[in-house]
């Protein structure tokens, strides 16, 4: 059964894919420990003519249909051990080839910052700081006793794909009300999750916390602007570890700049980072974090492992967990 690795950053595939992941694999496949690159693949398309399998990363190469059916006859799955399929998938899916991403496991990460963030947030944390770290210890004192704290406060999650569940299963050990704006969220499922729908304007307006996990896609780039902004509650954070293009910045930045009790927590920006005399590197009520969310260091291990756990699944003929639809790319980010 042959597999191969396939990626234009080789230095990225084998921290995915540690070395224990790689012989496990090698236990049901004949993957060698060598990544090959598109341009390596179409200077020689016969090499490649028996290859069933491709495990990738970040770096992973597009193709298009034209290129896969001359290079991959012979290709049935895609394992993406880490998480948007966006720019890639399409041509393999529209050749019969199926891919899977470990979006789940990038998730994982994700949820834990976003769960952080909210924790700290509802404490007061980035307000008081921002104005104790001035000397102003009266001033966040006296902002502190406005605070409500985490016991009964209200969170808003806008999307409740994949890492808002998980950011919402997640906070079920705090006691929090949990509002939700997402239009693909049937009644059940948020029954389920024990969330309260709403509507996007009421989200801005009752959550103390907002944190935006939409999916990137064309609908949703610039679907955050002033209106929603300007009713955030008083002292009240936002939060966004989804994707900066979903945000009208210079709507966030004049909010910003007339509400001072706000603040805005932003792992994302668009373009990233932002342009070099933006204002989000000066305003005192913005804090940036360079796209740190995702899976560091070792954590990234854990999509290489998800990887090889569908990779067995699917040779069994057991159930798999994270395959990647078309209809699905309509929707995830």
């Amino acid at each position: 059964m042959r597999a191969i690795f396939l990626c234009e950053k080789d230095d990225k595939i084998f921290k995915v894919y540690g070395e224990k992941t790689v012989c496990e694999l090698q236990t049901f496949t004949n993957i060698e420990k060598k990544v090959y690159t598109k341009a390596e693949v179409l200077s020689e398309p016969p090499l490649f003519s028996e290859v069933e399998f491709i495990f990738s990363t970040w770096g992973m190469p597009s193709f298009t249909e034209e290129e896969i059916k001359a290079c991959f006859p012979s290709l049935k799955c895609v394992f993406y051990g880490a998480g948007t399929v966006q720019k890639f998938a399409r041509p393999f899916l529209n050749c019969g080839v199926r891919v899977f991403s470990a979006w789940a496991a990038n998730a994982v990460p994700v949820a834990e910052m976003t769960v952080a963030q909210i924790i700290l947030a509802n404490k007061g944390y980035f307000l008081t700081s921002r104005l104790f770290s001035k000397g102003e210890y009266t001033a966040a004192r006296d902002k502190f006793g406005e605070i409500r704290g985490n016991y009964g406060e209200t969170v808003g999650i806008i999307g409740a794909g994949m890492i808002g569940k998980l950011v919402i299963q997640m906070l079920k050990q705090y006691n929090l009300k949990v509002i939700v704006f997402d239009p693909f969220l049937p009644d059940d499922v948020a029954a389920e999750l024990g969330v309260e729908k709403c509507e996007l304007d009421e989200l801005f307006e009752r959550a103390f916390a907002v944190s935006n996990h939409l999916a990137n896609n064309a609908q949703t780039q610039g679907m955050l602007n002033y209106g929603h902004f300007s009713r955030m509650r008083e002292n009240a954070v936002f939060i966004n570890t989804g994707r900066g293009a979903q945000v009208v910045e210079d709507d966030l930045v004049r909010v910003l700049r007339e509400r001072p009790d706000l603040t805005a927590l932003l792992d994302v920006t668009y373009p990233e980072p932002p342009e070099e005399d933006h204002p989000f590197y000066t305003l005192p009520n913005c804090l940036l974090t360079p796209h740190i969310a995702g899976s560091a260091g070792d954590e990234v291990a854990r999509m290489g492992e998800y990887m090889l756990d569908e990779c067995r699944a699917y040779l069994s003929g057991e159930p798999c967990h994270y395959e990647v639809t078309e209809k699905m790319l309509e929707t995830m980010a």
